[in-house]
């Protein structure tokens, strides 16, 4: 039965994982949650937007930012943990 489980399921298992990961990874693109920081500054400092909705964003943005940050530091650790 160890046999059956070690040919059959380890392989899915890390297959599994590796697209997990790569959701992550998707999910929080420090590169793009970046960006969008940069492009919130540039639409405020255009006067496209107004104070009140720039210093929104940028809270939001940053804390996005600082889950991605904790979400990448897991993933190279190794200590991914699914919270529900």
């Amino acid at each position: 039965m160890l046999v059956l489980d070690d040919l059959l399921f380890r392989p899915f298992v890390g297959i599994v994982d590796a697209l997990h990961s790569m959701a992550l990874e998707e999910l929080y693109d420090i590169e793009e949650i970046q960006n969008d920081l940069k492009e919130n500054q540039l639409l405020y400092e255009l006067g496209e937007r107004s104070e009140s909705e720039y210093r929104a964003r940028k809270e939001e943005l940053e804390a996005d930012l600082e889950l991605a940050r904790d979400v990448h530091e897991q993933l190279t650790s190794g200590r991914v943990e699914v919270k529900r």
